[in-house]
């Protein structure tokens, strides 16, 4: 890359790889993309996430569409990059139809407001500080597939 800076973020935790094909890794460089979408084409709602909490968000929505809702994932690695895409690729993966929208962020909430919209909800942490295993701090930030399908089915209530 010429035009800017490169950074590699990477995590000590084993998660588990995700599937992309050429597709997905093409998108991957407009900042966004749709990571899973749910069969049948129809989409009822939307997680986002980046980084390690996108395999979550993959566990979550594969639960939820198996039980017969319409999940998509979008994984948004650089939100300056996808903010910088033509207006209809960014409507392309984050549909303004579609306004059940969470994005999950191991991080302050505030700035994911934006994508999910006034009907949406972001799941982030309120502090900081706390010192426990990985684990344990995701389970007490609500970073647990369960909390993640509960937020979300709160938004088809």
């Amino acid at each position: 890359r010429e035009t800017g800076p490169t950074t590699l973020v990477l995590t000590r935790q084993g998660l588990a790889p995700q599937a992309r094909d050429e597709s997905t890794l093409a998108n991957v460089e407009r900042g966004a993309y749709v990571l899973l979408e749910p069969s049948g084409g129809l989409v009822e709602a939307i997680m986002i996430a980046t980084g390690s909490e996108v395999a979550l968000a993959i566990t979550a929505a594969t639960l939820m569409n198996g039980r017969g809702r319409k999940i998509r994932v979008v994984s948004m690695p650089s939100t300056d990059i996808f903010d910088a895409q033509e207006e209809s690729y960014r409507n392309q993966v984050l549909p303004p139809n579609v306004t059940r929208r969470l994005a999950i962020e191991a991080g302050i909430p505030d700035y994911w407001h934006k994508y999910v919209g006034l009907k949406g909800k972001v799941l982030g942490m309120d502090g900081y500080g706390a010192s426990a295993p990985a684990a344990e701090l995701f389970a007490h930030f609500g970073f647990t597939e369960d909390n993640v399908v509960a937020r979300m089915e709160e938004l088809f209530d």
